[in-house]
């Protein structure tokens, strides 16, 4: 992903407009190409990174960390180190994201109903 300059118009109109509307807030936290897969993968309960990794083959690496972090400060997933040997990260939907679910599956539904 690439940084944004905080002082640019672009990104002014971006913060007024996700002020201003609840579907463009919305859609800034769970928009995008891979945010979407992310979340529809925890639906069913706690995956582990390299279980994410497999559920969705054409993410990198760098994307999945960097979406992970993105969802983990949007308050939307949480991320629990397992003290074990070998140690490994379990992630897992908050809340407020498991609200977001019938929403998804809304937007699950129509696109089966209109992509074929």
């Amino acid at each position: 992903m690439r940084d944004i300059k905080e002082t640019s118009t672009n990104n002014g109109n971006r913060k007024q407009i996700i002020i201003a509307c609840p579907v463009s807030f919305t859609l800034d936290k769970v928009g995008g190409r891979w945010k979407p897969l992310i979340l529809w993968n925890l639906r069913e309960g706690k995956r582990r990174y390299s279980d994410l990794r497999k559920a969705i083959p054409p993410i990198t690496e760098k994307m999945l960390i960097q979406h992970l972090k993105q969802l983990e400060s949007d308050q939307l997933v949480t991320r629990t180190v397992i003290e074990i040997m070998p140690p490994h990260v379990e992630y897992h939907l908050t809340e407020s994201a498991k609200e977001l679910l019938p929403a998804l599956d809304t937007l699950a539904q129509w696109g089966l109903r209109y992509s074929q």
